[in-house]
């Protein structure tokens, strides 16, 4: 059985009651499946409109890709 864990929740820029939450979720696609991050998105700060998962293997290298697509915005 899944368990989802809140890790922390930002407010989703452009919005007004918009809310990213980041969850850890055990066990997300049934019994002794890996552990992922789960990253959802709404806007109106309750229902969830978005969500990725992204497993631990992959966490380093999406948040190397992210930090690049950060640096080149912000060098445009």
């Amino acid at each position: 059985m899944s368990t989802i864990t809140e890790l922390g929740s930002l407010t989703l820029a452009g919005t007004k009651k918009g809310k990213i939450s980041i969850s850890n979720v055990t066990e997300p696609y049934g019994k002794d499946t890996s552990d992922i991050v789960s990253i959802g998105i709404s806007l109106n700060g309750q229902d969830i409109q978005w969500k990725s998962h992204i497993p631990y293997e992959n966490l380093d290298e999406v948040i190397a890709i992210l930090q690049e697509a950060s640096a080149a915005k912000k060098n445009s």
